[in-house]
């Protein structure tokens, strides 16, 4: 552990005019505050914070930052408040401990809601002042340095877990890549014990072998530079156990089989030397197809840029060198914390942008797994490149369709995304993006997010957009329904209701306003009885008797299907058919047509009198095809659907024999009329044996 004196020798040296007062005076502060509380390691618990701040003086980082990490646990972990803080160490201190503090355990919180809250808190912090990132990241590289001291298995998977899904990609998102990598082997260790072993056992006998193969290889590329005029720093290393395990898994081969374990890399001094060297080593040796990617042209979105390329070296063995400038060699070992080490030669991205994604996802965000999962979807590692017509190039994650391009480019592109142009090729919106692709995005303002863009949607931005526009417009939807089985509720009450009695019922049934208890009564959380009772006690008891002869049936005219309600899939109701409506507690309301067999089963539901409302249109018709084993039939069959202007949404066969092939589709009609001309239409061809709905 750093003694005081040597923290603020170590300070002073990168900046002299740092505040040695406030340094002294924070490290005696959380020396008394941690007092005799000890680490899982048996160590004083002061020592963790004081470790952080020297991880943070390697990087050079500010007086301000430096006690935040001295400082950084003791509201969470003594009885200092953060007043306390600021009175003796300023605003600007004070807000960053806030943001590296967790939030309080809250009992009624789960172990996921808890951990979604710290991350939000900790991550709205983060977008106002990037330093609060910098000493979270040097506070769980430590935590993971002693990870092995706490003896709960359990909580050692946990915290590793964690550390994988959110903090190394934090830490790759601004370019602090050294603190990546320890993370994840780290990590990985903890993770993967069999394989991590397996893995730097097989590393070390490649060394037994080899000898010195890596310093015999950095001195041939070093001096194949230098001939040619070009002064490079040559440093090589095989890559840490995790990438190489991760590279196994996505290329599914052996240990054996992967070659490209060695990594070089040669600094030199100008971009025009990172390119005449990278020419000079293609001509020395035979470049690998397809494994050359060129950052400095198109820089990562944390700022990293370098030539990256794949050779065949002697014994045919592939190695990868990477050729930078000093510059982009600064940027790329420190990242963001570049803009204290190196301020008058380094330019570093914007550390705020970089976090306007994960501040909108936690915007979007309702429930403690979508800010999880979001987040984690956000800070995707593995990234392709895609342009706009324009020649802005923006960054996605592999697998990535034209709606993550929309949303990643404007929220209001998604929502409003109709089609994709890919290359100049029109293709649908679930197509996946290939690197280099040029993207242009169609757009209707009519156009709003689909449910079903969930199915391909592959970024946190986007599926944290299309979830919060589903959950808004299921909530009116909702409320538009429940006000319409309220009215029925309503009319079958015997006597006429008060003023208040809405107002006496909400009490009553404990909902918070009049949204909330039509939500309710649409989900069947509370049942028509009850509603009844709450309204006008005790007339509840004689609802079947002053139920109406002829009751109104509720329409679902200006509702969606797959919103407000769902259409069974075991009888496909389309306008124009008698329907009946299940109600079950905390389901939709599935729509079925009077006749349907499966209504035998819904004796555990309300049943619900509903319709189609004047002037409803469209719906999916299931229709069953028996047609001729004959050239042609198909093609009839299709010709008759388009002619009626039926779309085909899914053609199945279902059976066939040496006479006969049965078909099932389902197609686009507007009402029951617009399928009994198709029906008959069916029926008239040569080649239709039988034609029904299914």
């Amino acid at each position: 552990m750093l003694r005081q004196f040597q923290l603020v020798e170590k300070v002073k040296g990168y900046d002299p005019d740092a505040d040695e007062d406030m340094l002294n005076r924070a490290y005696v502060y959380s020396v008394q505050k941690h007092g005799t509380q000890t680490r899982a390691s048996g160590d004083p618990y002061y020592s963790h914070p004081i470790e952080v701040a020297g991880i943070l003086t390697d990087l050079h980082l500010d007086d301000e930052t430096i006690v935040t990490a001295i400082l950084h646990d003791t509201i969470e972990d003594t009885l200092t408040t953060l007043e306390d803080i600021e009175a003796r160490f300023g605003a600007n201190v004070a807000r960053m401990v806030d943001g590296v503090t967790k939030l309080s355990k809250i009992e009624a919180m789960t172990e996921s809601e808890r951990a979604a809250e710290n991350l939000r808190k900790f991550l709205l912090a983060t977008s106002d002042d990037l330093r609060v990132l910098l000493v979270k990241l040097a506070d769980r590289l430590h935590n993971m340095r002693k990870l092995h001291y706490i003896k709960n298995e359990e909580k050692r998977r946990r915290i590793a877990k964690e550390t994988m899904d959110i903090y190394a990609p934090l830490a790759e998102r601004i370019g602090m890549y050294e603190f990546m990598k320890e993370m994840q082997t780290l990590a990985f260790r903890e993770l993967e014990p069999e394989a991590w072993e397996s893995i730097t056992k097989r590393i070390e006998q490649l060394n037994e072998g080899g000898g010195d193969r890596i310093a015999r290889i950095s001195s041939g590329v070093k001096l194949l530079l230098t001939r040619a005029g070009i002064d490079a720093e040559v440093s090589g290393r095989e890559k840490h156990p995790y990438s190489i395990w991760r590279k196994m898994q996505e290329r599914h081969i052996s240990f054996e089989q992967l070659s490209d374990i060695m990594a070089f890399r040669a600094v030199v001094p100008t971009v025009e030397d990172c390119y005449r060297g990278l020419g000079i080593i293609h001509r020395r040796w035979p470049m690998v197809p397809g494994r050359f990617k060129d950052y400095i042209s198109t820089p990562k979105r944390n700022g990293y840029r370098s030539l990256h390329t794949s050779v065949i070296h002697s014994e045919n063995r592939r190695i990868e060198i990477q050729l930078r400038s000093q510059d982009m060699h600064a940027q790329a070992e420190h990242g963001y914390a570049a803009h204290w080490m190196y301020k008058q030669s380094v330019q570093v991205p914007d550390g705020q942008g970089l976090m306007k994604d994960l501040v909108e996802i936690l915007e979007h965000a309702d429930t403690a797994e979508e800010v999880l999962e979001h987040t984690r979807m956000a800070m995707y590692q593995d990234r392709i490149f895609a342009f706009t017509p324009k020649g802005e190039l923006i960054q996605l994650p592999k697998g990535a369709t034209p709606i993550d391009f929309a949303y990643a480019v404007h929220t209001r592109l998604g929502d409003q995304a109709v089609g994709a142009k890919v290359n100049g090729r029109v293709v649908p919106l679930r197509t996946q993006i290939e690197n280099g692709d040029q993207v242009a995005i169609l757009q209707s303002r009519a156009q709003e997010p689909q449910p079903v863009w969930l199915n391909f949607a592959t970024t946190g931005k986007a599926r944290a957009a299309i979830r919060r526009f589903v959950r808004h417009k299921e909530r009116d939807e909702l409320i538009a329904l429940g006000r319409k089985i309220y009215e029925d509720i309503t009319r079958r009450i015997p006597a006429k209701l008060g003023k208040n009695a809405l107002v006496e019922a909400m009490k009553r049934l404990k909902q918070a306003d009049e949204a909330s208890l039509m939500q309710a009564i649409a989900r069947r959380a509370v049942t028509d009885e009850q509603v009844m009772e709450a309204l006008m006690p005790g007339s509840s008891g004689g609802a079947k008797a002053a139920v109406p002869e002829q009751r109104e049936a509720i329409s679902i005219k200006g509702l969606t299907a797959g919103v407000a309600y769902d259409m069974a899939p075991c009888c496909h109701p389309v306008p124009g058919d008698r329907i009946v409506g299940l109600r079950r507690a905390d389901e939709p309301i599935v729509i079925h047509t009077i006749d349907c067999n499966s209504l035998i089963d819904g004796h555990d539901a309300d049943w619900m009198d509903v319709a189609w409302g004047d002037g409803s249109d469209g719906g999916t018709a299931r229709i069953s095809v028996v047609v001729q084993n004959e050239p042609g039939a198909l093609a009839a069959m299709a010709g008759i659907f388009a002619s009626h202007n039926a779309n085909i949404v899914n053609l199945k066969l279902e059976a066939r024999d040496t006479a006969f092939h049965t078909f099932v589709a389902d197609i686009e009609v507007h009402d029951r009329s617009h399928v009994m001309r198709i029906l008959a239409a069916l029926r008239a061809a040569d080649a239709v044996v039988q034609a029904e709905r299914s």
